[in-house]
């Protein structure tokens, strides 16, 4: 039998946090093995349960869930994985979540069933992102790259898995609406991040960052 995954929550407001708990342990394929209310525990105890996902808010008291991940992405193995889920969806906020470490971002407006569709793409690997912030990501890299570097034009096929990632679709969705495999999803944005001269998924965010910071950051 597969193991489960393993999840830690970093999260002050007790009913939200305690909800999540509940998600979590209302689903065979997820293990909630702790939760905070605070940065600073967690950056303490984190390290040694070695998570496989640490759902960080951003607005914590004491520490910021985004120093926090800056902090744990050095401290915890490789394999750890870091979801953003605030309330926050600014460029400023979203692009430095990114930076510091995190690979998904989803708004508290997610549904819960959205929510655990969001933990299974990050545990495979993707990058689950609320559609609203999906749309800036997506926006600042079409900008950067029309006008800077036309090496990085995308093919119109990249562009429909973009745009259908930009409108909130999970892999899977996006594989039914183009009609296409779900494995030829993830191989196309594969090809994005190839495009982006970056050697795996944890990178990507930061060189779309770095390259954003260059350029113009759409609203």
């Amino acid at each position: 039998m597969k193991n489960q995954i393993t999840v830690s929550i970093v999260e002050d407001l007790e009913d939200i946090r305690e909800g999540m708990v509940a998600l979590l342990q209302g689903s065979d394929e997820f293990l909630c093995i702790a939760s905070y209310g605070d940065a600073e525990t967690a950056m303490r105890e984190l390290p040694e349960l070695r998570p496989d996902i640490v759902i960080m808010d951003i607005n914590l008291p004491g520490i910021s869930g985004i120093s926090a991940v800056r902090h744990l992405a050095g401290s915890c193995p490789a394999a750890t994985q870091f979801l953003m889920f605030t309330i926050y969806e600014n460029n400023e906020q979203v692009f430095e979540a990114l930076k510091a470490g995190a690979s998904g971002y989803l708004l508290k407006t997610t549904p819960p069933s959205e929510m655990l569709e969001a933990l299974r793409e990050l545990y495979a690997g993707g990058s689950p992102m609320s559609s609203q912030i999906a749309r800036k990501v997506v926006r600042s890299f079409r900008q950067d790259t029309m006008a800077r570097d036309e090496a990085l034009r995308l093919t119109a096929r990249e562009s429909e898995v973009l745009d259908a990632l930009a409108r909130g679709l999970l892999y899977k969705e996006i594989a039914d609406h183009l009609g296409i495999q779900t494995s030829a999803v993830r191989q196309r944005i594969h090809k994005i991040y190839a495009k982006l001269h970056v050697q795996n998924r944890n990178e990507a965010p930061n060189r779309i960052r770095r390259r954003a910071c260059e350029g113009s950051i759409g609203s």
